[in-house]
């Protein structure tokens, strides 16, 4: 039995989509009410969790395997493998500023509000830039706008909700997409139940 973290909204509806063009038999995923947890026969449990606690289940093993976005994973730097590229829910890692602000060449310290923390000053750092980084949790887009930062970190998928906050994409960080994820532990513990979840779901992605 391999036991697989889902993440809650558009992950989960596209999971759920790929498991049943790989061949299994999602009906009870798709009446599960309000079930955290659910069976899908002899193969598969599925356990329904926000993102960052989808990595930290995997992490500790209470899971086997999870979907996740590469956008959590980069934030949190947790010790697990990631295995496949499943290409859905893609967009990118990006710094926007609002239009004709060069934050690149500021005689102060450039100040970056952003949900991602740790990517931001990874990102930063690796320019060599000294930034300050003030953590939102709602619109980071607010930011700018407000004066409490000079541009931002976020991900985006098409650029309109920057645009229609004066904003505009000035340096690409890295691309995002949904990511299998594994446990350690249990890639050697069940590592053929493992690999022919992968094989299935790659298959599937290929029809």
């Amino acid at each position: 039995m391999v036991n697989i973290a889902l993440t809650k909204g558009r992950l989960e509806d596209n999971t759920v989509k790929l498991l049943a063009r790989a061949g299994v038999d999602t009906t009870p995923l798709l009446n599960k009410g309000r079930k955290l947890v659910v069976n899908l026969g002899s193969k598969y449990n599925v356990v329904f969790a926000k993102a960052g606690d989808v990595v930290t289940y995997v992490e500790y093993g209470v899971t086997d395997v999870g979907v996740v976005g590469k956008d959590t994973l980069m934030e949190m730097g947790r010790p697990i493998y990631e295995i496949m590229d499943l290409k859905f829910g893609k967009c990118k890692f990006v710094v926007a500023a609002p239009r004709g602000v060069d934050i690149f060449n500021c005689e102060r310290t450039t100040t970056i509000a952003t949900k991602y923390p740790d990517v931001a000053r990874t990102y930063f750092e690796s320019l060599n830039m000294d930034v300050g980084i003030v953590k939102i949790e709602g619109s980071v887009e607010l930011a700018p706008i407000l004066r409490l930062a000079d541009a931002i970190v976020d991900i985006v998928e098409t650029g309109k909700t920057l645009k229609e906050n004066g904003l505009e994409v000035v340096a690409n960080i890295a691309p995002i997409s949904a990511r299998l994820v594994v446990n350690p532990a249990a890639l050697k513990l069940k590592k053929r139940e493992i690999e022919d979840l992968c094989d299935i779901l790659s298959g599937a992605d290929k029809a």
